[in-house]
């Protein structure tokens, strides 16, 4: 019988708190450790996984003779902490964004190519039920070649971003909204429809004068095959979060989002006529349960990591690259 993978977490959020139930329901994996500096997350974790021993110092956990690492700590943490655990031998899984900048994303991906453990970045669209049949239709041909693509990240920071256990993080002039959230929808495209090789950004701020940053943002992207499309990122909408994305095809179309019981799927049938079909989905859009399960199945059976530190670091590069293009008035940025 193989040996248990020995897991620890930094961060007890509720979104480190679902990673942890993604170990626990992996049958050969299991939680030895968690870090936090705040007292009542840890003891809100503690409650749920108390066999598993409490930090406060990450690097002293790291010292538990742990074989793996998650990392659901704020986004500027991330080179620091991953470059580390790499180094002293530990497999990681880095959620999203893998950094806020090229030179840490750079940094990170240098050392998980010079490790010989598992590295992998938690994109969590990726696993989202909604996005994962889209995709599945989108390669099966069912709408034809890909043309246009778009997705958008709307979400209202207003309610987080002064929780100083939420949100002051957010406030970080480094983490533009695009790189630290609108990833997400970047990510996305970037995994149905291929790595971006252009982009053209225009930003500006009329809700939170206060933050270090434009809070809205919309981009055009050239991809390498051909495909164009489009992203609109928000930290301020007043409206419902959502990541709505459309992916249309020379024979039909996909709408779809991570928040809807099923995708309006448009199509060509054999005697060329355009026909309409709601498919059903479950609702899972911080699927953390399964993104684990694949990262301890890589772990547990030497597979290959799909979304990689280059597939990160592609993604951070997008989008600081939108950013980089806004702030120039529009100038595009090629990749």
């Amino acid at each position: 019988m193989k040996n248990k993978i020995r897991f620890g977490v930094i961060g007890c959020s509720g979104m480190a708190l679902r990673h942890m139930e993604g170990v626990k329901q992996y049958e050969n994996a299991t939680l030895v450790a968690y870090c936090d500096l705040d007292d009542g997350r840890l003891a809100a974790a503690g409650e749920l996984y108390p066999d598993a021993k409490a930090f406060k110092d990450y690097k002293e956990m790291l010292k538990e003779g742990l074989d793996a690492l998650i990392v659901v700590s704020p986004d500027q943490l991330h080179r620091e902490m991953c470059v580390e655990a790499l180094n002293l031998g530990m497999h990681v899984l880095c959620e999203k964004p893998l950094a806020l900048t090229e030179e840490d994303a750079k940094a990170i991906m240098d050392a998980a190519n010079a490790s010989d453990k598992k590295f992998m970045v938690g994109q969590i669209c990726r696993y989202t039920p909604s996005f994962v049949k889209a995709k599945e239709l989108v390669d099966a041909g069912r709408i034809g070649e890909l043309t246009f693509v778009e997705s958008e990240y709307a979400h209202d920071y207003g309610h987080i971003y002064e929780d100083p256990l939420r949100g002051n993080w957010r406030k970080d002039p480094l983490r533009n909204g695009v790189v630290g959230g609108g990833c997400h929808a970047i990510d996305l495209l970037r995994w149905i429809a291929g790595d971006v090789i252009e982009v053209c950004g225009i930003s500006n701020k009329k809700y939170y004068p206060e933050l270090p940053y434009d809070d809205t943002h919309v981009a055009v992207m050239k991809f390498e095959n051909g495909v164009i499309g489009k992203v609109f990122v928000s930290v301020a909408v007043k409206r419902n979060g959502t990541l709505r994305s459309v992916f249309y095809g020379t024979k039909g179309t996909i709408i779809t989002d991570n928040s809807s019981e099923s995708i309006t799927f448009f199509y060509t049938d054999d005697e060329g006529k355009l026909q309409t079909e709601s498919v059903p989905v479950d609702v899972n859009s911080h699927n953390a349960v399964a993104e684990v399960a694949e990262f301890c199945d890589i772990i547990d059976n030497e597979k290959e990591v799909l979304t990689t530190a280059l597939e990160g670091y592609k993604t951070v590069k997008t989008a600081v690259s939108i950013v980089k293009s806004a702030d120039m008035g529009g100038v595009p940025v090629k990749l």
